[in-house]
């Protein structure tokens, strides 16, 4: 806790009870010294024992050392659940003694008749008091209706999301737009009020002009662009692919990938790093680390939140498109740019998550163009699911780059792979086992759903612009 200045002390009051909720204490900074201080008493001796004698104190005072930081608790402990069970008469039982697994127990012990018993982690997200200052009702204009607020918005902690005005298109949709809708036009000419602005807009519609089709990564790898200015950039100067071969990319106005079997470099690769044993390594073992871990989950009140920095319509139309405020550390040409890895794939270097969404054009392999472009010139049909690409080149593109990364690590950890004799064996082995397991992954692909908040899951996209 010490070595986190974000994290919180946390105090269990019954420490061997699980379900017992802590109560948490704030950090703060202090200046003061640590004494050690003795109390020596002597009794002096007694010449008459008819008088008491008072014994003699002395107080010995050292300086162990100087106290920078502080741990207070000054918030209210949260609601305490215990583990028992009221029976009909209202007699309360324990059930610890069910619930909690002490020892290694046979199958009758997971097999007993219980009752539920699923408390929550935490009851209260807050564990100090604060005042609800209420706004008291507006008074309209008579004839005033409030806007529709769809059910999800009704009650909850989140707003009703601003519309950004991007048009989807899904791959069954017979036409596609030439033209941005008016509100995404006048949202952009709104901000767009300094030179920076326009010279961002300027370097956007050249990148169209040379590939119609971009992830929103990619972008952000070419074009120094604030964020919030490039979600009100994007729908005037493309639309969204919600489904298809070119799912969670941007598309010029006016260009039908479906049309133009030359599209198919600009077709969308979900690639995940395979992990587990049978692959030579496991999960706890991979270089590429997750971005979030169920076994290292902290409750919201174990973290100290910091001030959140919003950005307000002034503040973007102040010039913050590309050149930041004063004193950053980056240039203003790179100040918002991403690294050319969070969107291109080379031989030699391991992708920086353990997911990615690649575009075909950026695989920078020959191996791996020439999977793509075996049917070239023969293409007849674009499919949903393979697009103008032949059948299963996606599969065979991920079995390719899942052996190089293989590879990769092979150099880097030779010890996890201590037990294969040579690449060719990993060879047969990787292709024998993805042939097994071939519908397994497109079961897992269908399923999978990306989490919310992540970075390199561009499907989460979609969420900042409905």
């Amino acid at each position: 806790i010490y070595a986190d200045p974000a994290k919180r002390l946390e105090l269990y009051f019954r420490p061997k009870d699980p379900y017992c909720h802590p109560v948490c204490a704030n950090r703060f900074p202090t200046s003061t010294m640590l004494l050690r201080v003795r109390r020596r008493s002597k009794k002096k001796q007694q010449l008459d024992t008819e008088e008491q004698t008072q014994p003699e104190v002395q107080f010995e005072m050292e300086i162990l050392g100087i106290v920078t930081t502080v741990y207070k608790f000054q918030g209210m402990s949260d609601f305490q659940y215990l583990a028992m069970h009221s029976g009909p008469d209202g007699k309360q039982t324990s059930m610890y003694d069910k619930v909690l697994m002490l020892k290694p127990e046979k199958e009758e012990f997971f097999n007993r008749d219980l009752p539920l018993y699923i408390p929550p982690p935490i009851f209260s997200r807050l564990d100090t008091p604060i005042d609800y200052f209420y706004r008291p009702d507006i008074q309209h204009r008579s004839g005033y209706n409030n806007p529709q607020v769809s059910g999800e918005n009704l009650i909850g902690l989140s707003r009703a999301r601003r519309p950004h005005n991007a048009i989807f298109v899904n791959f069954d949709d017979e036409e596609i737009p030439t033209k941005p809708l008016d509100a995404a036009v006048q949202n952009w000419k709104k901000v767009c009020t300094n030179p920076v602005d326009k010279k961002v807009e300027e370097e956007l519609r050249k990148l169209f002009e040379a590939r119609p089709v971009w992830s929103r990564n990619a972008v952000k790898a070419n074009i120094s662009v604030h964020p919030d200015k490039l979600k009100l950039l994007l729908p005037y100067l493309a639309y969204y692919m919600l489904t298809g071969p070119w799912r969670s990319l941007w598309v010029r106005f006016g260009y039908d990938p479906r049309k133009h079997p030359e599209a198919k470099i600009y077709q969308v690769l979900d690639f995940r790093i395979r992990c587990g044993m049978k692959y030579g390594y496991a999960a706890t073992d991979m270089p590429v680390k997750a971005k979030r871990s169920t076994y290292n989950y902290s409750l919201p009140i174990t973290v100290k939140k910091q001030g959140s920095h919003t950005v307000s319509v002034h503040g973007l139309k102040q010039g913050l498109g590309a050149a930041g405020t004063s004193g950053a550390k980056k240039s203003p040409s790179s100040r918002y740019k991403l690294k050319e890895s969070v969107y291109i794939f080379r031989e030699g270097a391991l992708p920086p998550y353990r997911q990615m969404f690649y575009q075909l054009c950026d695989l920078n392999v020959e191996s791996l163009q020439k999977i793509i472009h075996r049917n070239d010139g023969t293409e007849s049909e674009c499919t949903e699911r393979d697009g103008w690409c032949l059948a299963k080149t996606s599969d065979d593109l991920r079995d390719s780059m899942s052996l190089m990364i293989k590879q990769i690590i092979r150099s880097t950890r030779p010890a996890l792979f201590s037990n294969t004799t040579s690449s060719e064996d990993g060879k047969e082995q990787l292709a024998y086992e993805s042939g097994e397991d071939e519908d397994d992954e497109e079961e897992e692909e269908e399923d999978f759903k990306p989490s919310d908040g992540s970075e390199n899951e561009m499907e989460t996209e979609i969420l900042d612009y409905v």
